[in-house]
């Protein structure tokens, strides 16, 4: 929680120096990012009185810079946790959550692996250091290197939640701020695994099945994909108006089509 503090610390500071005239100012998970730059590009052509400001940080940074009234929107790839609810009744307000598309934390690893599939008790034992080496599974000798996502992410946290359990993710692994370092990080590491957003796979990586089910479009609606989940925005009850009308675009029939071209699922 202190670090995640200094983290917020030094990001305020960052905002604060943004330049301009912000009429929306949004932050958090990068899992959302790509959604919602699509969205504002379009929507600040429609409106061009109008600056969308956008940062990252995670969905920690978003939720909490959220609640502080510091941003009008925090992005993020989970749920509020009930510690950052009790930081709002503390305030004596209200954190409205507005979900806005389905995504699957999409298990890649480098495209020369010949492993195709992992069940979730393999990818504990991967991620919890038990298993060190691909050929234990039926792949080629290549030691895993394990990349996960930092502790203010909501992929990490749903991951946790899902995967690990009550292990620990092991002290070898590369922690990395984004989803896209992830991606970056294993379409150069033969025997790298990690896990990004779903709108983050590309070609020059390769998806595992998990539990023998790859997450697409029609595995994450019907909640067969295991690591399916939700993506919000949350406001505070007095970031209305602007904010309001932006997340509105979103859930338009537009917006959710700018959700699928980014390659997430609709939620209506």
């Amino acid at each position: 929680m202190k670090t995640l503090i200094i983290f917020l610390f030094i990001f305020l500071i960052l905002v604060s120096c943004s330049t301009g005239k912000v009429k929306i100012k949004i932050a958090g998970s990068t899992t959302v990012l790509p959604i919602v730059q699509a969205a504002a590009e379009e929507y600040m052509l429609k409106h061009p009185d109008i600056n969308i400001s956008i940062r990252g940080g995670g969905s920690s940074i978003g939720i909490l810079s959220a609640i502080n009234k510091i941003i009008d929107i925090g992005n993020a790839s989970r749920k509020v946790s009930s510690s950052e609810l009790d930081i709002t009744k503390e305030n004596s307000q209200d954190l409205i959550e507005t979900e806005i598309a389905l995504d699957a934390i999409s298990i890649i690893i480098h495209p020369d692996n010949t492993v195709d599939e992992l069940n979730l008790d393999q990818l504990q034992d991967i991620y919890s250091g038990k298993i060190k080496n691909w050929k234990e599974l039926g792949g080629p000798d290549f030691k895993i290197v394990v990349v996960s996502r930092d502790t203010p992410s909501g992929s990490f946290a749903v991951f946790n939640e899902i995967v690990l359990i009550k292990e620990r993710v092991t002290s070898e692994a590369l922690m990395l701020a984004s989803n896209n370092a992830v991606a970056t990080n294993i379409s150069y590491t033969p025997g790298a695994i990690g896990y990004v957003g779903i709108g983050y796979v590309n070609d020059k990586l390769k998806l595992l099945k998990i539990n023998g089910i790859y997450p697409s479009k029609r595995s994450v609606k019907k909640n067969k994909y295991v690591l399916t989940r939700k993506l919000y925005m949350y406001t505070s009850e007095t970031s209305k108006g602007l904010a309001q009308d932006f997340i509105d675009f979103i859930l338009s029939e537009r917006g959710q089509q700018i959700v699928e071209e980014q390659g997430y699922i609709r939620i209506k």
